[in-house]
């Protein structure tokens, strides 16, 4: 039963790691070697696919980490964000952001952190590439709406046309307390209530509210489909919610649950799930050919994964976003990795679920 099968996946998951510290500079080091050492295992199999490296189709979407300072600390977060992380993005850097969305008519921006809500000039960002005309994603653990001075962000949302992309473990209150700490569930259930109450996720509205699934152990996610049914049933059932879609991503071996992944021993064990499961239909979608991800500092990333590992442009191309050439960006060849093999397996993921349908 599938309804039965999506409960117990999801709520037996594990505990949220409030505390792990950020990984040393050596260590860092010794994971990119690592990864040097099997990029090119994941390369030749590219290779063999396409006749060629992995390169990009084009860029429909900025991806913009505006911090990595977060009021929660979760454990499958690859960038280690939590309260205690100072990085954040200058006006500057936003400014620049804004003119690469100005003057290339980027379609889509999609803002990240951390949470990017904390950042002091993220309405700034909204507002100015709403006015270019560009289409506002932010990614939100929706807790940010009861921070001070943020109260009135779903309001904020709504005049703006801002698409919600909001994380959910799981639809039980003792499970979401447990893996994000206590008190954590009501926050979320009373955000999405609001969000409702503005429109958002409602039948014939065109104010979007997408929710996120991560597994928390060493598996790939559950179909998205049948998971999405399963959610859309539970929330509306128990407390009257709901929203549009619900994307399945897989977990990168990186970050805090990567070292997770060490501290118990599966990080072997998930990285052979990973390659075993690569399915060669995932690569015309994959996201890193259709997006640049750009960091905190205005550096310029294939993705938000190769940023978590500070895995840059290969050398040929503009590094930072004051450098930006759209032309030559929009066919670079990708930087790759070993971890890679997240993004090609089952039915692969992205930051919009699933690549591929089952």
């Amino acid at each position: 039963d599938t309804s039965r099968c999506s409960e117990t996946v999801l709520c037996t998951t594990g505990l949220l790691i409030a505390a792990l510290p950020s990984l040393k500079k050596e260590e860092l080091l010794q994971t990119h070697v690592a990864l040097e050492d099997n990029f090119m295992e994941f390369r030749e199999k590219i290779r063999a696919f396409l006749g060629n490296s992995l390169t990009a189709l084009g860029i429909e979407t900025l991806q913009v980490n505006l911090g990595y300072r977060c009021n929660l600390a979760c454990r499958h977060c690859h960038l280690q964000a939590g309260p205690r992380r100072t990085e954040m993005m200058t006006l500057e850097t936003v400014k620049e952001v804004l003119r690469v969305i100005e003057k290339h008519e980027i379609p889509t921006l999609d803002i990240t952190g951390g949470s990017p809500e904390l950042n002091p000039h993220f309405r700034y960002l909204v507002e100015k590439a709403r006015d270019f005309g560009a289409r506002v994603m932010v990614r939100t653990n929706l807790t940010t709406f009861f921070e001070e001075g943020l109260k009135d962000l779903p309001h904020f949302f709504k005049a703006n046309g801002v698409e919600v992309i909001a994380s959910l473990p799981c639809y039980q209150k003792e499970n979401v307390d447990r893996v994000r700490g206590k008190g954590v569930f009501r926050k979320i259930f009373q955000a999405l209530k609001i969000l409702n109450e503005l429109g958002y996720g409602e039948e014939g509205s065109d104010l979007k509210l997408h929710l996120v699934f991560n597994p928390q152990g060493p598996s790939l996610p559950p179909p998205q489909c049948s998971l999405e049914k399963t959610y859309k049933e539970e929330l509306k059932k128990r407390y009257g919610i709901t929203f549009n879609r619900l994307y399945t991503i897989t977990n990168m071996p990186l970050g805090r649950f990567g070292e997770t992944l060490k501290k118990t021993g599966s990080l072997e064990e998930y990285k052979r799930v990973l390659i075993s499961a690569f399915n060669p239909d995932t690569l015309d979608g994959l996201m890193c050919r259709h997006l640049i991800s750009v960091g905190w500092d205005g550096r310029l990333y294939d993705c938000d994964f190769n940023q978590a590992l500070g895995l840059s442009l290969l050398k040929r191309y503009p590094r930072h976003i004051r450098d930006f050439d759209f032309a030559v960006l929009s066919r670079r060849e990708i930087a790759v990795g070993e971890h890679c093999f997240g993004c090609t397996a089952g039915p692969g993921s992205s930051c919009k679920g699933v690549l591929i349908s089952s």
